[in-house]
């Protein structure tokens, strides 16, 4: 078995090599790009994932790679026919396109988004490369869409070879142990919340188990990439997912109804949670031992939030010993996995989407219109780099360092690019084993470093592949290798440059959004509609509260307010709320007041709107007395009202 310090180097070695054999061995004319997208695509995943990444992961960023290439050359096909005889439009098209296609991949989910920024930059380069190739003709576009293609798929396929070849692993494993100790974990927090402890450790808890929970969301997408026989497991996971965030949910609820009724919890109870736990075996007694207390005193006897929390974590026991069996899904689960619709969240980062899509375009565009006033030679090189970092480096969640990254990494490859070109590669012609072991061992240190994300290391690796020009045959123009040397370090300065000047300040505004978003979640769920009490908000809500910590990772007023906007939303869904037609319009006008507060861009309308919401949530509560409705509604909606007076300037202003 490889040690789990070397098995990446040894794969990203693989991978380079096997590409570059395969490009000479078919005669590819610039095999470069084989070789190139081979470091990339197992690079770049160890990069983000901060060591040797999982089979799925590779794959799914693989897959992902070739869709964006195909969108990206049909795009530059289709733009170089229409202005075939402009090439200045051609090019300004090629800019609007890269700014389309990374607004577009700020919008989607994060894992999906690298296929739409690639598709952006990939019909630049294939523009830019035609109009710079010598005595260059449109008409070889379609040869270069084919080539680049071509090029990419030997890349990408020698990049899983070698996964499938050194990481014969499955992420099933980690996927059974984490599942047990998650459990393990919301056991914890219930303890924790019950004995009413230190509101920081607490914090911390939910907190952890919220990355934990998304995680295993993660990867659950790459255990599909292995196999199809993992159909029953995924199915399972989706639900795990929903159980696990529901469990956080009802244990927090229990730690903040504390904070107004100390005598929530009796002490028959407390004490049932004495006894620490350390595996599922342990909370599966402890369970018994719940259930059987609360039919003894009847779940009406029994703290609401408890009797939830007991059967919630009843069924993930039932899901949790199906995932590590991977059996035929029963009866009982059937109903489990289909009790409720899963509503999935909408984006709150459209301004920040409109920025990155801004940035590209101005970048690429000033480029552009450079390489076209004063044709010079390096211009090719400089859009690539222009066009490459603005597209990756918008959906990081810091775009700066990743530009960062690229320029340092550049100031490396100069100078090791020219070792390489200047001395290693010309006394290597000969033979191809001399220049696979020369290759070869530039991979293996850079894997080494890329796996502990050295800043600069993934920049200096892809940098010097792409400086070095692999062409076949070679030809070792030294004016060449320091046009493109050049043009590629000031596209990395001038990418930089670019993310300095246009701010996005957009952080604020879409840390507000997702405040009144939740708020909103909690308004809408006061509804007797059978068919809207049966979506399943959660999931979508912990989505924007996981994006919401990312964004304020010191700021734990937001999330305490976040979370406890997800409780009430989540009491209020499954409140016995009296069914009538007075209420009901009441339930209409409270969620069209609460949209205009997130819909409105002025402070002082969303002022008035908040306020109009605050007067009608009173009319509202006397209704609810009027129409005798039960404490289990009463006491939330009370609590919702005096959580949204009390960080009213927060949801107003952000």
């Amino acid at each position: 078995m490889w040690s789990d310090g070397l098995r990446f180097p040894i794969k990203l070695t693989c991978a380079i090599l096997l590409a570059l054999f395969v490009g000479f061995h078919f005669n590819l004319e610039t095999p470069r790009w084989a070789v190139m997208t081979a470091g990339i695509v197992a690079g770049g995943t160890a990069f983000v994932a901060g060591g040797d990444p999982w089979p799925g992961a590779l794959r799914h960023r693989g897959i992902l790679r070739i869709i964006g290439t195909f969108i990206g050359c049909l795009a530059a096909l289709a733009i170089m026919i229409s202005t075939i005889r402009a090439p200045v439009v051609m090019l300004l098209l090629c800019c609007i396109w890269a700014g389309v296609c990374v607004w577009i991949s700020s919008l989607i989910r994060v894992e999906n988004s690298y296929a739409f920024g690639l598709a952006g930059y990939t019909a630049l380069i294939i523009v830019v490369s035609v109009d710079a190739f010598p005595n260059g003709s449109p008409l070889l576009a379609p040869q270069f869409a084919v080539e680049r293609c071509s090029e990419i798929v030997i890349g990408i396929v020698s990049a899983i070879m070698a996964d499938l070849i050194f990481s014969p692993r499955t992420i099933k494993k980690e996927i059974d142990r984490e599942i047990d100790a998650l459990l393990v974990s919301q056991y914890k927090l219930l303890q924790l919340c019950v004995a009413y402890g230190d509101k920081n450790e607490v914090d911390k808890a939910w907190g952890s188990l919220v990355r934990r929970t998304t995680a295993l969301n993660v990867m659950r997408g790459h255990l599909m990439m292995e196999s199809s026989r993992w159909q029953h497991v995924n199915r399972r996971m989706k639900t795990l997912n929903t159980l696990s965030l529901t469990l956080i949910t009802q244990a927090c609820e229990t730690f903040l109804i504390q904070n107004s009724r100390p005598e929530y919890i009796p002490l028959q109870y407390r004490s049932l949670f004495e006894k620490e736990v350390n595996s599922v075996t342990e909370v599966h007694k402890c369970m018994k031992v719940m259930r059987r207390v609360i039919s003894g005193n009847g779940s009406k006897g029994t703290p609401v939030t408890l009797v939830s929390w007991v059967g919630t974590a009843t069924q993930y026991l039932l899901l949790l010993k199906g995932i590590h069996t991977n059996s035929s899904i029963s009866r009982i689960e059937e109903d489990v996995l289909s009790g409720e619709v899963i509503v999935k969240a909408r984006s709150a980062e459209t301004h920040q989407a409109m920025i990155n899509g801004v940035r590209t375009f101005v970048a690429t565009a000033l480029g552009s219109l450079f390489w076209l006033y004063t044709g010079w030679t390096s211009g090719s090189g400089c859009m690539v780099m222009l066009a490459v970092i603005t597209a990756l480096a918008m959906r990081t969640p810091n775009p700066l360092m990743m530009a960062k990254d690229f320029l340092y990494g550049m100031s490396v490859a100069i100078p090791l690019g020219a070792l390489y070109f200047t001395v290693i590669m010309p006394a290597t012609q000969q033979s191809m084993l001399l220049l696979s072991i020369a290759l070869g061992i530039m991979a293996f240190i850079a894997g080494i470093f890329i796996q502990r994300r050295q800043i600069g290391t993934l920049g200096a690796f892809i940098g010097t592949l792409n400086i070095l020009v692999l062409d076949n045959p070679m030809q070792f123009e030294i004016n060449m290798f320091l046009d493109s040397a050049l043009g590629q370090l000031i596209g990395c300065f001038v990418a930089l440059t670019v993310i300095l000047l246009i701010r996005d300040k957009s952080k604020a505004r879409t840390g507000r959004t997702l405040l009144n978003r939740f708020m909103y979640a909690a308004v809408s769920a006061l509804t007797t509609n059978p068919q809207r009490r049966n979506e399943n908000h959660l999931p979508a809500l912990y989505q924007q509260l996981f994006l919401l910590l990312n964004l304020f990772p010191g700021d734990i007023d937001k999330y305490r307010l976040a979370l406890t906007l997800i409780i009430g939303h989540q009491r209020l869904r499954s409140a016995e709320i009296p069914v009538n037609g007075d209420l009901s319009a009441w339930h209409k006008q409270l969620r069209s007041t609460a949209d205009h507060v997130i819909a409105t861009h002025s402070d002082d309308k969303r002022r008035y709107y908040y306020q109009r919401l605050l007067r009608e949530f009173d009319v509202y509560q006397e209704k609810l007395q009027h129409y005798n409705a039960p404490d289990s509604v009463m006491e939330p909606v009370k609590r919702l009202v005096d959580m949204l007076r009390k960080y009213q300037n927060t949801l107003i202003k952000g």
